[in-house]
């Protein structure tokens, strides 16, 4: 059970109207209420797709929403209609952040777009989480994990590594991508903070997973002529991997140059650490397959727990493999309350990882995800909406 908490957070008092669906804006979204802001999700009388995608006990509250969208409060509207994009407008009033997932041409038909809000509201912060940048030819283009993954040189990169195109087996474009969202909504609020103006805030896909890709892969790219081709030949060597071992596998990372001469050392080989191929780190880089390689054929000759212990006492960084079911019985994931139950009288115990973030060595509550439209009666009304407009919202969503 989660003890109760005084965290407010840094963004208390801030409000964060969410319009994007599935994960990429949502995750976003979570990161602000983690950190205390009052996130206000608008779905359409349908819901968030993930409201029913994986296992549930309830009906719209399955396993994808619960993921990314703990601590929200839940409007429905139905955008096609007039009047609900007046109550629309009504929320957008009273918001410091309106972000949304929605293709421009879209908002523009719903009278949302960027400069008429942008006009109507100094101080908003408009946010666009897009698939691909405005200014460029795929614009306006629809984008998911898997196409993103497949532009911007994922899948390339397990093809080198492996002899295959594939997908990594993690949403890594939309949570990755959602991450940067958050931390740019973060930067233009402080900016406000300093120039009380508000701004545009657009997060691509495709060109915020380039360069989360060309990080390490730019490589020799960044020179003109280039040096050598993109990827970097360490972490696309085929021998990397987790190691096998006579009973398992063991993640082993020997780095330096003592490492490696302690790990040689180890297995009775003290002369391969001084090979001129293995001798230094640039030599190294570039026999990388055969190393790592050299170290999965000694890994194989022991148990996990002996490698876990010789690097232990060799300081060379190692794990065993955890599976996804030992997680939650990890000591130090128990140790630091990373897991937290949440008493729902509808579904019984519901658990959640939580934000591993603390400030001030507090971290943030945990609170349920919002049934769909929750919170549409109460926020409408603070909206400044009477009873008889939300109750003609409220017969709209019940018909479709």
């Amino acid at each position: 059970m989660q003890a109760s908490s005084p965290y407010a957070g840094p963004l208390a008092g801030v409000r964060v109207l969410d319009l994007s669906s599935v994960i990429f804006g949502p995750m976003s979204s979570q990161v602000l209420a983690d950190y205390g802001a009052e996130v206000i999700k608008i779905e359409p009388p349908s819901g968030d797709s993930t409201r029913y995608t994986g296992p549930a006990v309830e009906q719209g509250m399955a396993a994808m929403f619960l993921g990314s969208n703990r601590s929200k409060k839940s409007v429905v509207l139905d955008l096609k209609q007039p009047n609900a994009q007046q109550a629309l407008n009504a929320l957008i009033a009273t918001a410091d952040v309106f972000m949304h997932s929605m293709r421009p041409q879209k908002l523009a038909r719903l009278g949302l777009d960027r400069d008429t809000l942008r006009m109507r509201y100094p101080r908003l912060i408009y946010v666009g989480l897009h698939g691909f940048g405005e200014a460029g030819p795929y614009a306006g283009l629809p984008a998911y994990d898997d196409v993103i993954q497949g532009m911007s040189g994922l899948a390339d990169l397990m093809d080198r590594q492996t002899g295959e195109a594939r997908y990594l087996p993690t949403i890594a474009a939309d949570k990755t991508c959602a991450l940067v969202g958050a931390h740019a909504i973060l930067a233009a609020l402080f900016q406000r903070e300093r120039t009380g103006e508000g701004c545009f805030v657009e997060v691509p896909m495709y060109e915020t997973m380039v360069g989360f890709n060309l990080v390490e892969h730019f490589y020799g790219m960044h020179f003109n002529p280039p040096l050598s081709p993109p990827g970097y030949p360490r972490v696309m060597a085929q021998s990397r991997r987790p190691y096998r071992t006579s009973d398992g596998y063991v993640c082993m990372m020997p780095y330096t140059d003592q490492h490696w001469q302690r790990f040689f050392d180890a297995v009775g080989q003290p002369g391969i650490a001084r090979e001129e191929r293995f001798a230094s780190q640039a030599a190294r880089t570039r026999h990388i397959d055969e190393l790592l390689g050299l170290l999965g054929s000694f890994v194989k000759l022991h148990d996990t727990a002996h490698w876990l212990a010789l690097c232990d006492r060799l300081e060379i960084p190692a794990a065993a493999v955890a599976r996804l079911d030992d997680l939650p019985s990890d000591a130090h994931l128990q140790a630091t309350d990373f897991f937290v139950s949440v008493p729902d009288a509808a579904m019984g115990e519901v658990r959640f990882p939580r934000s591993s973030v603390r400030m001030d060595g507090v971290q943030a509550p945990i609170h349920m995800p919002p049934r769909l439209g929750e919170h549409t009666e109460a926020l409408l009304r603070q909206a400044g909406l009477d009873d008889a407009a939300i109750a003609a919202l409220r017969i709209q969503n019940q018909e479709r």
